[in-house]
């Protein structure tokens, strides 16, 4: 069904990374969870009134959010295929994480809602009329959840998209939340116990997790996340596969929407390198990663000794110890300062995150030690830095 509905509605539906094209995955999702929401949204809200069950009618509310929840989502994927203008040069991406947010308010406020109604239940509890035909439809909404699951899971994955993987996974909740209803009506039936209202505030805690999870989500983006380890090695190792590029380091990427981002990086080349040459070849891989990886890249050289021996040994020495005392760390921008009394080590020392400023300090006088322990006339100067990719 899902393949049969891109290809119906979804013109060139391969070329994932056209802005249009998007878009167009986009609304189709959207419209698809407007329509079985509202259809699921009916159906449990007749189901429940028939069957005075507190539960079943907080799980329709929570159907009726999510069909919000895609009107926004498709207000949202509209406004981020708009194209770059004056006042937004990097296009109208974020838009989308904009939408998923307001999406993220409105599931946490059905929560809210049906969590003030269920525990009125739980304190003045109502018998549940048992009723086949709706149990019946309930079962059948369980397996419409399903398929919008793995169906936004599916486009999702193809487009890359968070909106519709937080979808996916809020459809999921679902069909534990509505599996629980169900079992509520069966335990009241067989047992003759009242607990529909104790059903409802699982139902209800449920959708505010769902909605707190969305959230935090889309958070990431918003506030600036750490670079994927898989774009993080798809960008140095384009970068690094051309002839001259003896490097690379402090890669940034700047995110401004799914299909929108820009970075910035270091390249190494030679420091006998025509400087007309070098600048020929960066210019040939920012275009060239802009035409294969759709990412506008702006690239810093740095030159970097090759044929003096001694500092490519020291260098070589000063990597080695780095390795031995802290995997997690590297260095980078090294060079060799002559002095009449010392010799001058610079480079660029990148810690993790986790390291406080004792353990920062302590790692640097590890280090100056082991090196001046290996050479008495090396004296460290270490400017310390943080990686900007997450962790494997």
């Amino acid at each position: 069904m899902t393949d049969f509905l891109v290809r119906l509605f979804i013109k060139d539906r391969e070329n994932v990374q056209d802005g249009k094209v998007r878009t167009a995955y986009g609304v189709l999702a959207s419209i698809v969870g407007i329509a079985c929401n509202l259809l699921l949204f009916g159906i449990k809200l007749v189901g429940g009134i028939l069957m005075n069950s507190i539960s079943v009618m907080a799980d329709a509310f929570n159907n009726l959010s999510d069909a919000a929840s895609s009107i926004v989502s498709f207000v949202g994927v509209k406004l981020a295929g708009r194209p770059a203008d004056e006042a937004h040069p990097f296009g109208h991406g974020r838009y989308e994480y904009i939408a998923a947010f307001i999406v993220a308010f409105l599931v946490l406020e059905v929560g809210f809602s049906c969590l003030k109604s269920s525990v009125g239940k739980v304190l003045h509890p109502e018998s549940v009329r048992f009723d086949w035909a709706v149990v019946l439809l309930l079962a059948l909404s369980v397996l419409v959840k399903v398929w919008m699951a793995l169906f936004n899971r599916k486009l999702g994955g193809r487009i890359h998209s968070k909106v519709m993987q937080a979808t996916a996974a809020d459809s999921f909740g679902d069909v534990l939340v509505t599996g629980a209803t169900v079992l509520s009506l069966f335990i009241g039936k067989w047992t003759g116990l009242k607990v529909d209202g104790y059903m409802g505030v699982i139902v209800s805690l449920a959708v505010l997790f769902a909605g707190f999870n969305i959230a935090k989500d889309t958070l990431k983006p918003l506030l600036g996340e750490a670079i994927d380890r898989e774009v993080y090695d798809g960008i140095t190792a384009k970068v690094e596969s051309y002839e001259g590029i003896l490097g690379s380091h402090d890669l940034i990427v700047h995110n401004y929407g799914p299909t929108h981002s820009m970075a910035t990086i270091h390249a190494e080349v030679s420091n006998e390198s025509d400087i007309e040459a070098a600048h020929e070849l960066i210019d040939r891989i920012e275009r060239e990663v802009l035409r294969d990886m759709n990412i506008f890249l702006v690239i810093h050289m740095d030159p970097v000794e090759v044929r003096d021996a001694s500092v490519v040994e020291r260098r070589r020495m000063v990597e080695e110890i780095v390795e031995e005392l802290e995997p997690d760390a590297s260095i980078h921008d090294f060079r060799v300062v002559n002095g009449k009394e010392q010799v001058n080590l610079i480079f660029d020392l990148v810690v993790p995150y986790s390291y406080d400023n004792a353990h920062e300090m302590e790692l640097v006088h590890r280090i100056m030690d082991r090196v001046k322990g290996q050479d008495t006339h090396c004296e460290c100067v270490m400017n310390l830095e943080n990686s900007f990719v997450q962790k494997k």
